[in-house]
């Protein structure tokens, strides 16, 4: 349980390193040619692919499946609901993270446990951590030394 303790506090501490990312970017919405992005948590703007933003987030390509944009030089691909930041700055200012719900209503988020790269979903009215046991293997946590506890889901 402290391991699972300790992996949720990592995450926490990874989101907000993440909020003082230069440039954040978030999929809310999809189409052949197209996607809408909310940028550093700003209006959603509708790019094409080529264009640019404002902030120099740039649409690689899109269709109704995923998205590659280009963001301070670097390719990212993400999915509807997906979030990325790119980028890095020395300012301390408040934390803050905003994740936006995808098509299916879960809010998804992207960390690291013990420096490996997993894939969370976020309920917030959550009252445990839950962990798949590969995800758990894959970090190198000792799941067998947990706590079972049975986890059910509003959806």
């Amino acid at each position: 349980m402290r391991n699972l303790i300790s992996a949720f506090v990592t995450l926490l501490a990874l989101a907000f390193n993440t909020a003082h990312a230069d440039t954040q970017v978030n999929v809310v919405g999809l189409f052949t040619g197209k996607a809408v992005l909310v940028i550093n948590n700003g209006k959603p703007k509708t790019l094409s692919v080529g264009q640019a933003s404002a902030e120099g987030v740039k649409l690689i390509s899109a269709n109704s499946q995923s998205v590659v944009l280009e963001i301070e030089g670097k390719r990212r691909e993400l999915t509807m609901g997906q979030g990325v930041a790119v980028g890095g700055s020395t300012k301390s200012q408040p934390a803050s993270v905003t994740l936006y719900a995808n098509s299916a209503g879960h809010h998804l988020a992207e960390g690291q446990i013990n420096g490996v790269p997993l894939k969370f979903i976020v309920d917030t009215g959550a009252t445990s951590i839950a962990m798949n046991s590969a995800d758990a293997r894959k970090a190198g946590i000792d799941y067998k030394k947990g706590e079972q506890v049975p986890v059910h889901t509003a959806s």
